[in-house]
């Protein structure tokens, strides 16, 4: 079945509806579907007959299927052996880094956190042996969900026809493009890569330094960003894990719950710095400009000696349409000039009441609710968003121990040895138990679970953590005084999405020392057996 003939309302494999066309060029196609079986939504790729590179493309998304860190598109299936081949792949809802940047460059802390979770997440590729090749800013985006997702991993390179002798600085390249971008709002890169401004240049043809372009940039975030590019005399970095190192030892600011927000003020160039295009409107990137204009790139095995440049992409795998740059603000006032003075005051703050309110619900449109449309790029099928107003007083509360707990056996999970991963900061390590013969475990027990110890009460709001589990998990949250699982008390249940993180945000916090995460029902884990995971969780709350 050729591309060009698939209609919206296709079902491939029995199980996957074309629901809607995202982009279409270079012989392939990319849809938002529906998986019938799973009910969920997904992002499909299929190909015209005549594409030459089919079975490469599979043969990657296959590779790709096996990489377990959640900040990497996870790839659900891929076949080239009936009459349509497809890649089936996580639909991923957020904002791309590109079009953060439309609006104005990240606070530096802000720009060196989402930059080490992708270093770290392309350093954990590499480890596996694929790589992306031409990263831009519309391969890192920040889900709804409160999660960095990398694109396109090990089927964009081949996509793309993009190959390199050396894979590892490829990226670091792409990463440190990445980050002169978040910090100053203009690209380093070739044109194609992004809409946004090219940086400016200096005498000798090569980007201007991050610190010469934006002010508020520290000397070893500049450093960084100038070693990644091969600016300077300093030892260029040769790999991701190299770059992750190197920032994970700089100031870095936790990031926001919703894309978009705590960005620093808009870039003000100094007089020398010209871009040689000119900058995005002030409303945000141009139609159009977030449709992915670069050729998508992943990891091909044989590696030719070339690095042919990039061909003009026209989408990003799981991604979807920006969110529309035009849609207008709604306002609301006025007051009779006849009216009396109490009359006109009463209308002036009505007024103003209904503007606050309108823009607020106008902002929250904005940021979140073009999800469902696939309106900003890409998929994070998490069920439980965060709420649009937490707390400004909850803090991340430091939690002393955590260890695992299997009350009628000798789980490999148990003991606090296994549960350090799972608060060790890295979500490269993961807490897991033992592997099950069925999601109740064999009707064996009631649950495994994980106790985290915060040391001492306190009030506890909320609880994020990363869950490398599929679809289907049923995980309760317990909380109390004692470490007794018997006597804690159950406050919340979720079911997992299979979108890698799972988030408790209680109605009303509760005083505990101890948080229980228990499972009571298993789906596969990361090496596809029936285990319970976690690769990392965090507490926030108010101490005692």
């Amino acid at each position: 079945m050729s591309t060009s003939v698939i209609e919206p309302g296709t079902r491939l494999a029995g199980r996957y509806r074309l629901e809607e066309r995202i982009s279409d060029a270079g012989g392939s196609s990319l849809w938002k579907a529906i998986d019938e079986i799973l009910a969920r939504a997904v992002a499909v790729r299929t190909f015209d007959p005549e594409f030459p590179r089919i079975g490469e493309v599979v043969t990657s998304a296959r590779a790709a299927s096996r990489l377990t860190d959640p900040r990497l598109t996870q790839v659900f299936d891929a076949d080239d052996s009936g009459e349509s081949a497809y890649v089936v792949s996580e639909w991923v809802v957020g904002e791309t880094l590109e079009q953060m940047l439309a609006k104005a460059p990240l606070e530096p802390g802000r720009a060196a956190t989402l930059l080490y979770e992708a270093a770290e997440a392309m350093a954990a590729a590499h480890a596996a042996g694929l790589a992306h090749l031409c990263l831009t800013p519309r391969d890192l985006v920040w889900t709804t969900g409160g999660t960095v997702k990398l694109l396109g991993i090990a089927t964009d390179a081949v996509l793309g026809d993009c190959y390199s002798d050396d894979p590892a600085a490829a990226d670091v390249r792409g990463l440190g493009r990445m980050l002169y971008a978040a910090l100053t709002a203009h690209w380093p890169g070739d044109e194609k890569g992004s809409a946004l401004p090219a940086a400016p240049m200096s005498d000798d043809g090569v980007p201007q330094a991050p610190r010469q372009v934006q002010a508020g940039i520290s000397h070893a975030v500049d450093a960084i960003v100038c070693r990644c590019l091969g600016l300077g005399t300093a030892e260029p970095l040769a790999t991701p894990a190299d770059l992750a190192k190197a920032l994970r030892g700089v100031p870095r600011t936790p990031l926001p719950l919703f894309a978009g927000l705590g960005n620093a003020q808009p870039p003000a160039p100094r007089p020398a710095a010209a871009p040689k295009r000119p900058p995005a409107p002030a409303g945000g990137v141009p139609p159009g400009a977030t449709q992915q204009q670069h050729a998508p790139a992943a990891h091909h095995q044989p590696a030719p000696t070339q690095v042919p440049p990039p061909r003009t992409r026209a989408h990003r795998d799981g991604g979807a349409p920006p969110p529309d740059p035009t849609r207008p603000s709604r306002t609301a006032g006025g007051s009779g000039s006849r009216w009396s003075a109490n009359r006109a005051l009463l209308g002036v703050a009505a007024a103003a009441l209904t503007v606050i309110v309108g823009l607020g619900a106008w902002a929250l449109a904005d940021n979140g609710s073009d999800g469902d449309k696939g309106g900003t790029g890409a998929v994070d099928p998490t069920k439980k968003s965060p709420s649009p107003n937490p707390s400004a007083s909850l803090t991340t509360l430091k939690i002393d121990s955590a260890q695992g707990v299997d009350p009628v056996g000798q789980d490999s999970g148990k003991g606090p040895a296994k549960g350090r991963a799972a608060i060790d900061g890295s979500t490269a390590t993961t807490w897991n138990t033992s592997h099950y013969a069925s999601p109740d475990f064999g009707r064996l027990k009631s649950g495994v679970g994980l106790l985290l110890d915060l040391g001492r009460p306190a009030s506890v709001a909320e609880i994020k953590a990363q869950i490398p589990m599929t679809a289907g998990a049923t995980i309760q949250l317990k909380a109390g005084d004692s470490a007794d699982v018997n006597a804690l008390s159950k406050l919340d249940t979720v079911t997992t999405s299979g979108g890698g993180q799972v988030l408790f945000r209680l109605s009303r916090p509760a005083k505990a020392r101890y948080v229980m995460l228990w499972f009571t029902k298993l789906s596969n884990g990361s090496d596809g057996q029936l285990r319970a995971e976690v690769s990392e969780v965090s507490i926030r709350g108010t101490a005692s």
